[in-house]
Order: structure tokens, then sequence, then C-alpha cells
């Protein structure tokens, strides 16, 4: 099982929590990516992903004119860059989330999706899938 160093977004795609909620999703359909980090001291405090825009704001009738602090979770669990598929997916299962932050010595260096995580285990899959077909042919 491989880490999931290289698979971590490093580019954190952010904006103020007092952005409102339309950026949000005007950033996330540009940038076609499914979260934004929101930022509040130059920290990222949480994440604001298409879900949340949906459930908490469209669902609520909103214009997407409320900050993205109303809308984002702060609940979002973190993990090391060395952390594995394994531990990523488990979290990510039982916090009910598509995306975890990736911390390093207490400050956030980037994003890991699900999407991510699925990929990670694909290739651990594949390689192994090669080795035993080296197996087998005696090469």
């Amino acid at each position: 099982m491989g880490s999931i160093d290289r698979h971590v977004s490093r580019n954190v795609v952010a904006l103020d929590a007092s952005a409102p909620c339309m950026e949000a999703a005007r950033l996330m359909t540009d940038r076609r990516i499914g979260a934004v980090g929101v930022q509040e001291g130059g920290h990222i405090v949480g994440l604001v992903t298409e879900r949340d825009l949906a459930s908490r704001v469209v669902g609520r009738g909103d214009p997407g004119s409320m900050p993205i602090r109303e809308a984002m979770r702060r609940d979002v669990p973190s993990v090391p860059p060395s952390a594995t598929e394994t531990e990523c997916s488990n979290l990510m299962r039982d916090h009910y989330t598509r995306h975890l932050l990736v911390e390093d010595q207490g400050e956030v260096v980037g994003i890991i999706s699900m999407r991510d995580v699925i990929r990670v285990m694909l290739e651990d899959k594949q390689w192994l899938i090669d080795q035993l077909q080296r197996y087998i042919n005696g090469l």
C-alpha cells in the first residue's frame, strides 16, 4: 500500500471566508474542481464543496450571496501526506465526505479527493496484477 503523497493537490484553491457562495461555485466550475478551501487570517479553516452549496445554499433558497463561511464544513478530517489510501477511504466513509485536508506539521498543504484516492487504489491494484502476470509467465 502506497501513500497518497504524490496524489495530493498541493495548489489549494481557496477563497476568503467572506466571499459569496456564488464566487465559490463559479471558481469550482472554472477550475473543474469539487471543493474550495476557505481561508480566515491566511489559514485554511475549512472547505466548501459542491454538495455544501447544493444543500446549504440552493436548498435553502439563497441566491448565492451567503458568505462561504456559512456554507462550509469546519469539521473536515485531515491526514498527513504519508497516509494510505485505505486510511483516507475509511475517514471519508466515517465522516461522510469526499475530500480530506492534507496537513503537514499543523499546516494545510493540500487536499485529496475521493477521485484521487480511487486513482491510488487502482494504480496499486494494477501494479499487483502486473507482478502476478510476470510471475505466472516466468519473467
